[in-house]
């Protein structure tokens, strides 16, 4: 027979968990320096400048 859960407290644990993951995503996101922000801006203006430059005209 299957095991009894409290529904309320399987509900919390869950939403505990997907709070810890987006904290840990917005921790990655937002806890960088102004230079490793502006750094990462410049990559990826450089790479889409790059693609942009490989294209074939139509």
């Amino acid at each position: 027979m299957a095991e009894i859960i409290n529904l309320n407290r399987a509900r919390k644990t869950r939403a505990k968990v997907e709070d810890k993951t987006r904290a840990a995503a917005n921790r990655a996101a937002h806890g960088r320096t102004k230079d490793q922000k502006q750094s990462a801006d410049k990559d990826r203006d450089r790479a889409a400048r790059q693609l942009d430059g490989h294209k074939l005209d139509d």
